[in-house]
């Protein structure tokens, strides 16, 4: 055998190494991402402790889910945009909110901020006037 061809051998199972160390790598990382996401869907704490400080915010009927979150993001009320659109999705609330002008608290979780929206749709207050 040539000492070309045993390089080249070598280089290959290399290569090969160095290939399934960065598979079995970005499936580690692709598990921990999913898993951290996944359990903050449902474990995602407030935003402050105690009294926190209440924001006013108005959703209008054509924004979206995400624009919603980016609002909340931009006020103060959520950490992250995109888990608060996975929360929506997932809330048992999705379908009750509706648009209108909220007083929310640093100190609510997203599902309370959720309820707190539905309930003021359905009593009217958080209705916007057209």
């Amino acid at each position: 055998m040539k000492s070309g061809n045993i390089i080249a051998a070598v280089f290959g199972v290399i290569f090969r190494v160095v290939v399934a160390i960065l598979v079995v790598y970005v499936i580690y990382r692709g598990t921990i991402i999913c898993y951290d996401y996944g359990y903050r869907i449902f474990t995602e704490p407030a935003m402050t402790v105690g009294e926190g400080r209440t924001v006013t915010v108005a959703v209008t009927e054509d924004m979206s889910v995400t624009e919603i979150a980016r609002l909340f993001e931009s006020k103060g009320l959520i950490r992250d945009a995109k888990l608060f659109v996975l929360q929506y999705y997932l809330s048992e609330f999705r379908k009750e909110v509706k648009p209108g002008t909220f007083d929310l608290s640093t100190s609510m979780t997203v599902e309370e901020m959720m309820e707190a929206m539905a309930i003021s749709s359905k009593d009217g207050e958080g209705e916007t006037d057209d």
